[in-house]
């Protein structure tokens, strides 16, 4: 009798991921670009890992701009770049007692993770010592993992942190080495790389992921997924590109909801272990197809992202509870009442058949 494995493409791949093995470059490319993919296998192929290590369990984190604006740094995909003419508000770090306002707000909500992101080339010794003090005392006061995204850092900074208690550092490859320094030149894809070395060093995970959509060929996309399993990277944002007005690096006409679902796919062949996260920018561009990103993907930001906006919280359980998925560690919260629900506020009846309230009368 003929292996299923052999001639079904789906089934090699989740077989691969269960294995805990890799994708050849000619499967990565066909899952990414394949024109005889059909989605729903695709997407059930890589549900079997994600399923195997995470069950229908989805973490929710929530990310909080503690630092926006002020940098140095050239990265075009950003609003807070010094390159940017996006129209945000600068301001320097946020006092404590906005930084734990926001802390107990994600806790409420059922975060499992606060991430606090500052803009800038990178923390001095003496901001690293500030941060690691306000990672102590949050850790002791609401219980949640934090997670931090500070720029570039060494050992000296690291180790601050880690001794604090810091559960993951972030710094995202965001592209391929190549295709780097076509969106950024005020520092190197390696330095990148070198911040990541550097929290492993001092104990911290790491948190290192990718931006789709800025004008990169899939072989970019492959090559990043590969570089973060070379790194044994436990979590990875998967961001999809948000075309922010005044930005250098804009739309480039690549991201359909398919193609961010089949990047997400990919992501989970390549690093089945890893807590694979719909991003930035997932509300916009996978739009009616969000819930389908949770086969392959088994965390998301709640609440907004850096600079601009996000589906709030009801709506986000809302869309995984009605997808057959739970939320983590919600088992004692109020979950989402069943029954009919349309997004918005407006009134059901339409405005142009409603009746006015004179006529009511």
């Amino acid at each position: 009798m003929s292996d299923p494995y052999m001639s079904d493409p789906y089934a090699r791949l989740a077989r691969l991921a269960l294995a805990d093995g890799l994708p050849d470059l000619a499967q990565a490319h066909w899952v990414l670009d394949g024109k005889d993919v059909e989605m729903l296998p695709l997407l059930d192929a890589a549900f079997q890992p994600r399923r195997a290590h995470f069950g229908r369990s989805v973490s929710i984190h929530v990310l909080n701009n503690v630092q926006n604006g002020l940098c140095p740094e050239d990265c075009g995909y950003c609003a807070q770049s010094k390159v940017s003419g996006a129209a945000i508000r600068q301001y320097k770090m946020k006092s404590d007692e906005e930084i734990f306002e926001a802390a107990e707000a994600a806790a409420k909500g059922g975060a499992v993770r606060y991430c606090m992101a500052l803009s800038g080339r990178g923390p001095s010794v003496q901001r690293a010592q500030r941060l690691g003090d306000l990672i102590a005392r949050l850790k002791a006061e609401y219980g949640m993992e934090i997670c931090l995204s500070a720029g570039i850092m060494g050992d000296e900074q690291a180790k601050i942190l880690g001794e604090a208690g810091l559960d993951r550092l972030n710094h995202n490859l965001n592209t391929s080495e190549g295709h780097y320094n076509k969106i950024t030149t005020t520092h190197t894809w390696q330095d990148r790389v070198d911040t990541l070395a550097a929290a492993r060093r001092n104990g911290i995970e790491t948190c290192s992921g990718l931006i789709i959509g800025m004008g990169e060929e899939s072989s970019d996309i492959i090559e990043v997924g590969f570089k973060l399993r070379e790194l044994e990277t436990p979590s990875i944002p998967v961001n999809f590109l948000i075309p922010i007005e005044g930005n250098p690096v804009t739309e480039d006409g690549s991201l359909t909801p398919e193609r961010c679902l089949r990047a997400l796919c990919l992501m989970r062949f390549i690093n089945p272990r890893a807590e694979i996260r719909m991003a930035g920018g997932r509300e916009g561009n996978l739009r009616g197809l969000q819930s389908l990103g949770l086969y392959p993907a088994n965390s998301l930001f709640v609440g907004g992202y850096l600079t601009t906006r996000g589906d709030p919280f009801a709506e986000t359980y809302a869309m995984i509870e009605d997808a057959g998925f739970e939320v983590a560690g919600r088992e004692d919260q109020e979950r989402t009442a069943p029954g009919f629900r349309l997004s918005g506020q407006d009134a059901l009846i339409r405005p142009d058949v409603a009746a006015s309230p004179a006529s009511a009368e």
